[in-house]
This record gives structure tokens, C-alpha cells and sequence, in this order.
């Protein structure tokens, strides 16, 4: 299997492999040159798999959602597959332990809140480049065990299992893995195979975390079929201080408008960091190359407008043109015009108990903290104001001057507390 980034003097001749090569979606491929080649043949499928863990994705997924969006704008059909039948077992890449083991009504439940996200990127239909959603439990659930292992299992070999960084890293750190994760790889590799069987799939798209998992369906492809397969992964997403993006101090970066407002969205991308900007409206936004060369080169405050349309058209993407421009008002009524927006998020709390609410706990109820340890610590750096006034003493009781008042975390993120 051999790792192919970029060759040098590479010129691609299908519009998805130059689109994913221009705008920096590329970190490794098993075969770049001949998955051009196949792509610029005609219609191509190809699908990336996401686990039911959480009722939202993230912006951890959101590059993998972007690469599906420019799949089928340059003419191909993405199949977004969800882990119905993995999230039961739990992917340990990345992680030092087992995941807690979800129930088939939460599963479930998750899926069907996570379907909602890719209706705003995707063009659904069964025919032509129309994209497909299916579920792996389909046909993970119909395995007999000792079918799958003789048909699957004599594919794989224990010592290079042991040797991904997902195994690996557990036991180097003498954490427990457990039998039922040792057999994730297997079934995503199982995956890539049906999936071929059934739509004709030769790509398998990821994070560059998933190289392992996707090279192991790669390789079971051709082996049981004899059929050339491909795997295409993206960098690790980190911003330019060395932060995996994704994550803020109050929590990660949520999709769903229930668990972040397209407010909050909207100021996550505005506070991008300056050396950023370029990068991510390639990556989230779909400006021509040209108009981003422009914006990026904007020097001291002016970039600041950058930022600003980086954060329109990443929340346009997402939520809408209207939920977009009324985050960006929101904004400048906030923090350049100094006057409060009644399209701030709001934090409704009733007055009996605002009279026994800790500033710890008034925090972590605005969405600033994901707990009260958080909370303190954040207080204690000075992260926290109310109507202005920074709050020093993470355990006095809040005291309003009236029936509302402005809850600021640090620069950029704005809060209406009611009561």
C-alpha cells in the first residue's frame, strides 16, 4: 500500500482532485494519481462514516462534510454512512478508554438529530448524483460471528493491528483495550466492502486519524473483490497556535442549533486567529480562490473584515443567510455600537432562584462553563463580567441592578441574562 500526498509536477485532471488539492483538503492518499485518473473518468461514489456517540456533530466533522459538498458539486455521489452498528462498539482511535456503551433507543435517537446537519450540505436522491444516507447496522447486525470471522477475519493480521496508532497508543499507555473495540477496525473495513457491493463505492474519505481504519477497507476491498478501492484523508485541524480546532472553554463546537446558537457559531469563526483566516475560508467556505487570496492578504485591522466573512459564509453554510446576518447584527450592536441586540442569546432565569445563584453556577447556566470546576477556574483567570464588571469571587451570590443585564465571556462572547 503505498502513501501518495502529492507528487511533484502532479497536475490533476478530474475537478475534485484539484478543488481538494487547491483548497488544502489533502493530507494522504493510497494512490492520488490513479484516484484522479478514476474520477475524471465519469461519476464516482464515495463515502465517509460518522458514529452516533452524540445527539450533534461537530466541527471536528465539518472538513469531512465539506469534502461530501464538493464530491457531488463536481459531479459525483457521496454516500454519507452512519455508524447505527459501530457506535455499539466504539472506535478507540484517540481515545485512552472504552467509550460507555449507548443504548439502541439512544443510538437511534442520536442518529436521527444528526441527520438533520447533512440536509443542509447535501442534496439528497436515489438516482444519479443524488447523495445516499445509509446505516451500517443494516448489515453489521445480520453477521453471524464465526461467518464474519472466517469470511473477514483470516483478511488481517494480528501483529499489524497491533501495530495502528489506535491500538498502539492504548497499550503503550497501559490502557484496557478491550476484545469488542479490537474489533472496530474489522467492521469498518466490513463497511467499505458492503458499501462497494452495494453502490459501487471506491472511496472512503476521513480524517487523517482514520488512516488505519480506511486502509484496512482499502485493502479488504481488493482483496475479497479484486477491485481497485481508494483512501483520502484531510490534516488534523488545528489552528496556528497548535490547538485542535473544535473545542472552546465552554465545550465543542456543536452543529445542531440546539446546542450552539448561530450566535456563538457565528463568533466562534469571527474570533478566528489572524494566521488562520486564509486556511479556513478555503476549508469552510466555497469564496473563489481568487477573492480568498484577497481577503487574506489584508493587513493589520482590516483583517478583522475577513474574519467577518469567513464567519457569514461558514454560518450561511450551516444555519442560512438570514440566521448568518442576524448573528453579524447581533454582533455589531453588541460589541461596535455598545448597545445590547435582542437577538443575543439569551439566558432566562426566574428571580427565586437568581436570589441563591452562585456566580459559578450563572456561568455554567449561560453555556460559558461545562461545569463548576470550569467555571471557577475561568473566574479565577478573570474570564467573567457582568454588566462589565469582572467577577473576582466564583462563590458570591449574583446580585443584578435590574430585570436584565449583559454576561460577557473574555472579548468576544455576549450573553442576556432575564429575569
Amino acid at each position: 500500500m503505498t502513501t501518495d500526498t502529492a507528487p511533484e509536477a502532479f497536475t490533476p485532471r478530474s475537478e475534485f482532485i484539484r478543488v481538494m488539492q487547491e483548497r488544502g483538503y489533502v493530507h494522504q492518499c493510497t494512490d492520488l494519481t490513479a484516484l484522479d485518473a478514476a474520477a475524471a473518468e465519469g461519476r464516482f461514489t464515495a463515502y465517509v462514516g460518522y458514529d452516533c456517540t452524540a445527539d450533534s456533530l461537530h466541527i471536528g466533522h465539518l472538513i469531512s462534510i465539506m469534502m461530501l459538498r464538493w464530491f457531488q458539486k463536481t459531479g459525483h455521489r457521496p454516500i454519507v454512512l452512519m455508524g447505527g452498528g459501530t457506535t455499539k462498539v466504539g472506535d478507540p482511535t484517540d481515545k485512552d478508554q472504552q467509550r460507555p456503551l449507548l443504548t439502541d433507543a439512544v443510538i437511534n435517537a442520536n442518529l436521527a438529530s444528526i441527520r438533520r446537519t447533512f440536509s443542509k450540505f447535501l442534496t439528497f436522491g436515489d438516482t444519479g448524483g443524488g447523495a445516499l444516507m445509509v446505516n451500517n447496522a443494516d448489515w453489521l447486525e445480520k453477521l453471524g460471528y464465526i461467518e464474519f470471522l472466517r469470511d473477514y477475519g483470516v483478511h488481517f493480521t494480528v501483529n499489524r493491528m497491533l501495530a495502528f496508532d489506535s491500538v498502539k497508543l492504548r497499550l503503550e499507555r497501559e490502557q484496557p483495550l478491550s476484545f469488542l473495540e479490537f474489533n472496530y477496525m474489522l467492521m469498518q473495513a466490513t463497511d467499505f466492502l458492503e458499501l462497494y457491493r452495494r453502490h459501487g463505492c471506491r472511496l472512503q474519505m476521513g480524517g487523517s486519524d482514520q488512516w488505519g481504519n480506511i486502509i484496512n477497507g482499502v485493502e479488504l476491498v481488493r482483496r475479497v473483490e479484486g477491485k481497485p478501492a481508494f483512501g483520502l484523508t484531510t490534516p488534523l485541524l488545528t489552528t496556528s497556535s497548535g490547538q485542535k480546532m473544535g473545542k472552546t472553554l465552554g465545550g465543542a463546537v456543536w452543529l445542531n442549533a440546539e446546542k450552539l446558537s448561530p450566535y456563538d457559531y457565528w463568533q466562534m469563526w469571527r474570533n478566528t486567529e489572524d494566521a488562520d483566516v486564509g486556511r479556513f475560508l478555503k476549508l469552510f467556505t466555497e469564496l473563489p480562490l481568487d477573492e480568498i487570496a484577497r481577503l487574506e492578504a489584508l493587513g493589520g485591522a482590516e483583517i478583522n473584515e475577513a474574519k467577518k466573512v469567513l464567519a457569514g459564509e461558514a454560518t450561511t453554510l450551516l444555519h442560512g443567510r438570514e440566521a448568518a446576518d442576524t448573528a453579524a447584527a447581533a454582533a455589531r450592536a453588541a460589541f461596535e455600537e455598545g448597545r445590547l441586540s435582542e437577538d443575543l442569546p439569551t439566558v432566562e432565569v426566574s428571580a427565586a432562584d437568581l436570589a441563591g445563584m452562585s456566580h459559578t453556577a450563572l456561568m455554567v447556566a449561560a453555556g460559558f462553563a461545562s461545569s463548576n470546576g470550569d467555571a471557577r477556574r475561568q473566574i479565577a483567570g478573570g474570564a467573567f463580567r457582568i454588566d462589565g464588571v469582572k467577577v473576582s469571587d466564583a462563590a458570591a451570590l449574583v446580585a443584578l441592578s435590574g430585570p436584565e443585564a449583559e454576561l460577557r465571556k473574555g472579548n468576544a462572547r455576549k450573553r442576556l441574562v432575564v429575569t
